[in-house]
This record gives structure tokens, C-alpha cells and sequence, in this order.
């Protein structure tokens, strides 16, 4: 699977952006995806999480800001951030567990990041 992050930018404090991930290639289904991010400095982090049965999880700071959706016909997941922070300034990555009929396995993939950067 090959996944494609899109949707960044630069963007003022307080405006919104949408980040688009879309997931390619030959594979079964996809189970788990989300959404995670590292600013300059630290480690990667985990923003969003969304699971097949619906369940979300979100990070503290993204909670009532962001939210993380799904389009299955498409292959595709969503990250909608509004009321965007200078800290929100980061790389954003797009994953998710990939299940491989072929092999009956699941396997774990990561798109390549997106940038992000809010100005104050």
C-alpha cells in the first residue's frame, strides 16, 4: 500500500485546514487509521485515531478542534483542524493498518508528511 498525505499549508492563527490521506495499491481493507504529527524538536505524536468500528481518540490539544473522518469508498481519511494554534506548527503524517488478504496479515504503513505551519 502506498499512502498519499496532502492538504497542507500555511495558514494564520486561528484559520482551518483539511488534510487528506489516501491509500493505494493492492491490499484487503483498512482497518485503523490516524493521524500524527512532529513538530521541530520532539517526537512524533499521535493527533487522531479512528477505528473501524467508528471509535475515535483524540490527543488532548486536537480535542473540540480537529476532527478525523473517513470516505471508505475511497480509501480515504480526513483530518479537519480548525482554530489552528502556532503550536499546532508541525509535519503531519498520515498512518494506518493495512490488512492483506493475501497473507492474512496487518500490516502498518505511514504516508509521507505533510507541513503545517500556523503564523500568530
Amino acid at each position: 500500500v502506498q499512502l498519499q498525505a496532502s492538504g497542507g499549508g500555511s495558514v494564520q492563527a486561528g484559520g482551518s485546514l483539511r488534510l487528506s490521506c489516501v491509500a493505494s495499491g493492492s491490499f484487503g481493507s483498512i482497518n485503523h487509521m490516524g493521524w500524527y504529527r512532529r513538530a521541530p524538536g520532539k517526537e512524533r505524536e499521535l493527533v487522531a485515531d479512528l477505528a473501524l468500528n467508528g471509535n475515535t481518540k483524540y490527543a488532548d490539544y486536537a480535542k473540540g478542534r480537529f476532527t478525523i473522518s473517513r470516505d471508505n469508498a475511497e480509501n480515504s481519511w480526513y483530518l479537519d483542524m480548525s482554530t489552528l494554534r502556532p503550536e499546532d506548527t508541525a509535519a503531519y503524517y498520515c498512518h494506518a493498518w493495512v490488512y492483506y488478504s493475501d497473507s492474512d496479515r496487518i500490516i502498518g504503513a505511514w504516508g509521507q508528511g505533510t507541513q503545517v505551519t500556523v503564523s500568530s
